[in-house]
Formats: structure tokens, sequence, C-alpha cells
């Protein structure tokens, strides 16, 4: 067993997107792997956080210190995209993948969290935290912690509020417009309406829109138009094009959909 003070002077922890220049390797992590310890129990720890914010040139000389120092030091490298860790750095590492958190695994965490800070949250404010933390338990306490400072009460409503995230209220009601209203120009206004209301982005209204399509039964023809449709309306949006157009393009890629289906059920 070590005491603190001997395991401070074995274990260096970095947030490497905060430290992530050339000079924080040569310097405090080249300080730390080589200089010698008095205690001989094992060897150093370097734990780099965040290391995929580390730039090129602080990788490639963070690679000629593992190289140098690997009998007495040992290197744990944590990112969230492995992509951007260079191939070389890679070779280096035995590579640990962990999934997202599961339902089982944050539910009790969170029931203990609320229960211990007096938090008042309701199911469907647990449901709209797991959905929209992506498997995160970071972001689900701070969405958690946000909800609560605003509204003093975490339900599903107050949580996609505060996130600045669609109710699924308004998604359902703009797919419903979507689907059955017939005249373009009342489709239009009530989606814009909501849209202004709500400070809603249309990307954001794709996004949900396509979960709600994919439990949908349509033909499979339909759908897969619909489908591409939408992504290219998403991929317009994010290179620039206007809000508007889209829309329209949007309802206009549901009014054909609409056609093809009535032509199938009287073919």
């Amino acid at each position: 067993m070590y005491t603190p003070q001997q395991f401070n002077s074995m274990v260096l922890e970095l947030n490497a997107s905060d430290d992530r220049g050339i000079g924080i390797v040569r310097g405090q992590i080249l300080s730390f792997a080589s200089t010698r310890t008095i205690f001989k129990a094992g060897p150093k720890l370097i734990i780099l956080d965040e290391a995929d914010a580390m730039t090129n040139d602080a990788q490639n000389a963070l690679r000629r210190i593992i190289e140098k120092y690997t009998e007495n030091v040992r290197f744990c490298i944590i990112c969230n995209y492995l992509g951007k860790i260079i191939p070389a750095l890679q070779s280096r590492c035995t590579r640990f993948r962990f999934a997202p958190l599961n339902k089982g695994q944050i539910v009790p965490r969170l029931t203990d969290i609320a229960a211990a800070e007096g938090v008042k949250i309701s199911e469907d404010g647990v449901t709209a935290l797991l959905t929209l933390s992506g498997g995160d338990m970071r972001k689900v306490l701070n969405t958690l912690q946000s909800t609560w400072l605003a509204y003093r009460d975490v339900t599903e409503d107050n949580v996609y509020t505060c996130v600045g995230h669609p109710l699924r209220s308004d998604i359902n009601a703009i797919l419903n417009w979507l689907l059955n209203e017939n005249d373009f120009a009342t489709c239009f206004k009530n989606i814009q309406d909501v849209k202004l209301a709500k400070g809603l982005a249309l990307s954001d209204i794709l996004t949900e829109t396509h979960t709600i399509l994919h439990r949908m039964k349509l033909p499979p023809q339909v759908l897969t138009s619909l489908l591409i449709k939408m992504a290219d309306s998403e991929a317009r949006l994010a290179s620039g094009c206007s809000d508007r157009v889209e829309l329209a393009a949007l309802i206009a890629a549901f009014s054909l959909a609409r056609d093809q289906i009535s032509l199938d059920k009287d073919v």
C-alpha cells in the first residue's frame, strides 16, 4: 500500500485538452518520467485525459518519451476519438473501448444523487435525461443540475426546454402536419410559427422526425426516398442554406411521399 505522499510522487495526471502543446510534453511530462523516485515498489504512472486534443507535434514528442522510459513509466492515454491519435502512438498502446452506459447502470446512481441532493425528478424526467445523454453519465448530471436550477422540478418538458431540445409534443404536432395537412401554405405557416415560438432549429426537427419515421410502418420505397431527401436537406443546412427554403423542401418531400402512398393503395 502506498501512502498519499508516495502515490502523489508516482502518479502524474494531466488534462491534455488544457495542456496539449509540445511544451508540456517536453517539460512537465519529460521531467516527471525522467526523475527517479526513492520508492522502488513499482513504475510511475502518467495519465493523459482528453489526449485527442493534443497537437500532432506533441503526440510525436510523447511517442519518443514512451519509447525511452518504457521500463519505469506506464502511460494511460484517454481519448474520445481514436482517429485523432496518431498511428505511431496507437501502435505503442493496448486499446480498450468503453461503450456508453446503459439504463441499468445510470438510473441507480441518478436516483441516489437526486435523493441525496433533495432533487424532485419525475419518471418522464428520468427518461428524458437518458434519451438526451446517450449513455454519458456526466451529461446526465450536468443536465439534471441545469434543469433543477432553472425550474426546481425535473420533468420531461423542463429537461427538453432547458437544453433547447424540441419537445416531443412539438415534434408530434409537426409530423402530424407534414403527414396530414394538404395545404402547403398552412403547413408551412404552422411549422414556422412553432419554430419561432419555441426557438427550434430545423436541423433538430429533422433529427427528431427521422427517429420517429423509423418506427412508422411506411412502404420501404417511400421511407427510403423520404430519408434521402431529409438527408439532402440536412446537408444543405450544414452548408449554410436558408431554413425557410429547406422547410419548404421538407414539406414538399412529405407531400410526394403521401402521393406515392396513395398511388400504391390505388394499385
